[in-house]
């Protein structure tokens, strides 16, 4: 019996658990895409020092719009972005929330190509939009034709696409962004919260946003920027989806500890992302890897891996968590999903893996 079962909750939670992924103090943990390494020291003084200022007028609120930490990430990404086309919150997850709160809701549908980042049917359940799970093809890729014959099947109001694609890594091919913005009678929101560590060539649906009113890219600082800890997300768009979603934002959702925190670190975004590379090294050695070994892995554009495992996906998590090494249960049947750390993480989880298989 659940504690749960006394209260008048929705019907259309009882039974759920909460989302997220098992915390196990262990020596090797690579089951929640977080970027590997600590934040460097200078970059820790100036977040510091960023926060300090803070403190004597936390009697105030926050800029309730973040204005300067909007422009700032304006000018981050580039693709001649201005303020009034970004918007931020806490984490990539209240960004898709507050998206489905104003373009979703009751009588409404998102539809999402599963196997895919599993908060997003969470996110439409708790705005009470309808979710449609799409299929992908037997490889876990996407084609435009494939995609536009579902979204012409299901009339979604929101789509939502991955690219790269969690849980299976792989960026989509522009032509399916083009495909999709020009079918769905709705909005079209893409989500790249790993697009830092595609492979070289990859094009970022940011090329697309000019002249498409209905297009949301969703970004986030959590895995690149190692700031996962400070739980910053942000989105661009059409000045349009800015005012709208302004519509439904919790007054003064972002504090001013947050915003000082994320300006300071994306002033040092160099030393932040200088460990990119290195870990974009250690996904290309995993894969390669575990290709030599037999085994079948998805393509990665992202700072992970998702392998086949050829049985049981839950007794080999548990045998690799036994040898200290903690993975992702994505639910996918056969495969499990590992996170690219630092080189002595790749080498206690290939070495795990011998004894698994």
């Amino acid at each position: 019996m659940s504690m749960l079962d006394d209260l008048p909750i929705r019907d259309d939670l009882r039974g759920l658990s909460p989302y997220g992924a098992p915390q196990l103090d262990v020596p090797v943990r690579l089951n929640t895409n977080e970027n590997s390494y600590p934040v460097p020291e200078e970059v820790a003084d100036a977040i510091g020092k960023a926060l300090a200022a803070e403190l004597r007028d936390l009697n105030r609120y926050p800029d309730r719009d973040a204005v300067a930490l909007r422009a700032d990430l304006a000018a981050y990404l580039g693709h001649g972005l201005t303020v009034e086309q970004v918007w931020a919150a806490n984490g990539s997850n209240e960004i898709q929330q507050q998206l489905l709160q104003v373009f979703g809701g009751p009588g409404r549908t998102a539809l999402g190509f599963t196997p895919a980042y599993s908060m997003h049917p969470l996110l439409a359940l708790g705005t009470g939009t309808g979710w449609v799970p799409a299929a992908r093809g037997a490889d876990f890729g996407l084609t435009a034709d494939e995609a536009v014959a579902q979204v012409r099947a299901h009339h979604p109001d929101v789509v939502f696409l991955c690219s790269p694609n969690n849980p299976t890594g792989t960026a989509l091919d522009p032509a399916v962004v083009a495909a999709v913005l020009d079918a769905a009678p709705g909005m079209v929101v893409v989500d790249e919260a790993y697009a830092e560590f595609a492979r070289p060539g990859t094009v970022s649906a940011l090329a697309v946003l000019p002249g498409h009113p209905r297009l949301v890219v969703t970004r986030t600082m959590s895995k690149a920027f190692g700031f996962a800890g400070g739980r910053l997300g942000y989105l661009a768009a059409d000045p349009a989806v800015v005012a709208a979603v302004q519509l439904v934002r919790l007054p003064y959702h972002l504090s001013a500890l947050t915003q000082a925190a994320a300006r300071a670190a994306l002033a040092h975004r160099d030393a932040l992302l200088a460990t990119v590379e290195a870990i974009m090294g250690q996904r290309d050695r995993i894969v390669a890897g575990l290709r030599a070994r037999g085994l079948r892995v998805a393509d990665s554009d992202a700072n992970f891996v998702l392998f086949q495992v050829g049985g049981d996906q839950t007794v080999a998590w548990r045998a690799l968590l036994e040898r200290g090494v903690l993975v992702r249960d994505v639910g996918l049947p056969g495969w499990l999903r590992v996170t690219a750390g630092t080189p002595a993480e790749t080498d206690a989880f290939l070495t795990a893996m011998e004894t698994v298989q």
